[in-house]
């Protein structure tokens, strides 16, 4: 049905289109009710202590608010992320700021953090929160000096993590002006290690520990990754996530959408972002790797997975594939256990792993 309705959506502004859609997922989530949470499947894993009925999970900017929350886990994820969520409401950047590359399969965005402001999303669940893991993404408002950007989020944590299964740490963005400088070493080990205070703070008061994620971005050079990598193995978090949208162009067409400023998502990111998530994958041994970019199908997803992601995000992919993306996706990966002959997920992959490493396994696996 969606592939019917794609050709409709895609006459609306993709912005438009996408306030309808978190609408319709309300609406949707009123009248569905989610799905139980499987305590044990072949998708199954545990990661970051806690417990996930499949790795797939929405990426954060699709829901800023937490509007549409029970719809969305009503299609079958395994984990929600919310946010980005900045201390006060703002705006965003000038519409338009959006924008659908439907030959690439991608998109551009420049929204620049619109949201309602962290009290609005803490209100929301505060009341009502799905059975699935739910992260809240922080960063700061934009007129905000980056001299005083850890009040923010230290304002985020307090405001959130009562209510969040993890937090993650946006440092990537590209719409929020000079945000990526906060992934310099030093800068990041501060930011970073005043969250680490807050977090044990919160776990002496309450007994609960709330991980702490880090999203980074795709455009490193490799030692200005490695000297952030060489920060992070430090203790300074609990997993990464990467990656955030690209501010580069790699070949994708000359239509006026490819030249707009902003971060790109979707199908062009695809290789960039398996490289980041394999070099994280690699460096950080301990610390799980949240992998986002360019998953349209499970074949992506399987080889996100095997490049080193304990967990997956969605966001471009679902504009383009829509709902039933979610199910497609988890029923592959099913597919994909079942036929590697081991009894579940997190077995299947460090098989997988193992073959890719020894030169027996290409690439691309195909399904």
């Amino acid at each position: 049905m969606y592939k019917a309705l794609r050709p409709w959506l895609f006459r609306v502004p993709p912005e438009t289109a996408h306030e309808a859609a978190l609408l319709a997922l309300r609406a949707y989530g009123a009248v569905r009710r989610p799905p139980a949470v499987a305590a044990e499947g072949s998708l199954a894993v545990e990661v970051l202590g806690l417990r996930f009925a499949n790795p797939l999970g929405l990426a954060a900017g699709f829901d800023k608010n937490g509007q549409a929350l029970r719809g969305l886990a009503a299609l079958g994820f395994g984990f929600l992320e919310v946010g980005t969520v900045t201390p006060r409401a703002q705006p965003g950047n000038p519409r338009p700021r959006l924008f659908r590359l439907p030959e690439q399969r991608a998109l551009i965005n420049r929204l620049g953090f619109n949201n309602a402001g962290m009290d609005a999303l803490a209100a929301r669940l505060r009341a009502w929160r799905p059975a699935i893991p739910v992260g809240v993404n922080i960063g700061k408002n934009r007129d905000t000096p980056l001299e005083r950007a850890v009040d923010d989020y230290r304002l985020g944590w307090a405001a959130l993590a009562p209510y969040a299964d993890y937090l993650t740490v946006n440092l990537s963005s590209p719409n929020t002006p000079g945000l990526r400088s906060l992934q310099e070493p030093e800068t990041a080990r501060v930011l970073l290690g005043a969250l680490r205070e807050d977090q044990a703070a919160l776990h002496r008061q309450s007994g609960r520990y709330v991980p702490i994620a880090v999203k980074i971005a795709p455009d490193f050079t490799p030692a200005a990754l490695d000297a952030l990598l060489a920060v992070l193995a430090q203790g300074l978090c609990d997993a990464v996530i990467a990656t955030n949208t690209t501010i580069s162009r790699p070949p994708m067409g000359h239509g006026p959408a490819a030249r707009e400023p902003g971060g790109l998502s979707g199908v062009p990111l695809t290789t960039l972002s398996r490289e980041i998530i394999s070099k994280v994958f690699k460096a950080l041994p301990n610390i799980p790797v949240i992998g986002v970019g360019g998953i349209n199908n499970a074949e992506e997803a399987w080889n996100h997975l095997v490049a080193g992601a304990s967990l997956l995000q969605l966001y471009s992919g679902l504009i383009y594939e829509g709902p039933g993306l979610v199910p497609a996706i988890t029923a592959g990966l099913a597919e994909r256990v079942r036929a590697s002959g081991q009894d579940g997920l997190g077995k299947a992959l460090s098989a997988a792993r193992r073959n890719l490493s020894s030169g027996s396994e290409p690439n691309t696996v195909k399904f």
